[in-house]
């Protein structure tokens, strides 16, 4: 255990050098000012306009983060040579596996709580004010949603290099966010053979909308019941653990060759 947080340590020191976090805050900032001074659809000197459209951009750009910090781990370690002296410690391949998705997605609860910090101080600039419980639990449920999304572009960055890594991850999460949801209405309108298929996707692909809670926090409906909170967690629970003993299973098969790297 020690090495694997050695290694989530090393991952979290070079977020902080590389200041990614840094630019994504200000692009956030920015978006808010021109939502604070303009009056978008006559909508823009309401608070509860700036809180729904500050926590989607706050959550889009946490699911970047996450997806390009995840896949670009094992990917630049091989092709900079540093993992053949990594794995000679001696690290497990487990264990690297797991520190780098430690670090990954410890980087991106604290990029997720930076957005999240500047999108609730435009909203008290309004005068608006948010449900500190109902804000906890979407916080906690956005911080899950983000270790499978770390998980899962760790998994295809064994096999992939970054950019295909991460363009897969963006596609299946962009998919289980945006067509997840519809596909009962669309059952109810597909052909025979259409239904099987978007069946097929709506018990393969991850739930996204489970974990989203922005409703709730906009309109000031509270909290959701616990329970039904903690089905959500343990369900992205369950698909965390499921892409890193992927991700682990693909990277024990694997050999990697010095004189390519």
């Amino acid at each position: 255990m020690i090495r694997v947080i050695a290694i989530a340590r090393l991952v979290l020191l070079e977020m902080i050098r590389r200041r990614d976090v840094y630019a994504l805050m200000i692009v956030l900032a920015a978006m808010l000012v021109a939502l604070l001074s303009l009056n978008v659809f006559g909508l823009g000197g309401t608070a509860g306009y700036v809180k729904e459209t500050g926590f989607l951009a706050a959550g889009l750009l946490g699911w970047s983060f996450a997806i390009q910090t995840g896949a670009r781990q094992l990917p630049r370690e091989e092709q900079s040579g540093t993992l053949f002296p990594l794995l000679a410690k001696p690290v497990s391949r487990w264990e690297l596996v797991l520190g780098k998705w430690l670090g990954a997605w410890l980087a991106s609860c604290a990029a997720l709580a930076a957005f999240a910090l500047v999108v609730l101080a435009a909203v008290a600039c309004k005068g608006g004010r948010t449900d500190i419980a109902t804000l906890l639990q979407a916080y906690l449920l956005q911080i899950t949603a983000l270790a499978a999304v770390v998980a899962l572009a760790i998994c295809f960055s064994t096999r992939m290099h970054a950019d295909a890594s991460s363009t897969l991850a963006y596609l299946i999460t962009g998919t289980a966010f945006l067509l997840t949801p519809r596909i009962p209405h669309l059952l109810t309108v597909a052909t025979p053979g259409a239904r099987e298929a978007l069946l097929v996707l709506y018990y393969l692909l991850p739930h996204a909308e489970w974990f989203d809670l922005r409703r709730r926090l906009v309109h000031d409906w509270g909290p959701a019941p616990w329970s039904a909170f903690a089905l959500v967690v343990v369900y992205g629970a369950l698909w965390t653990v499921a892409a890193l003993l992927a991700a682990w299973a693909a990277l024990r098969r694997k050999r990697f060759d010095r004189g390519a790297a």
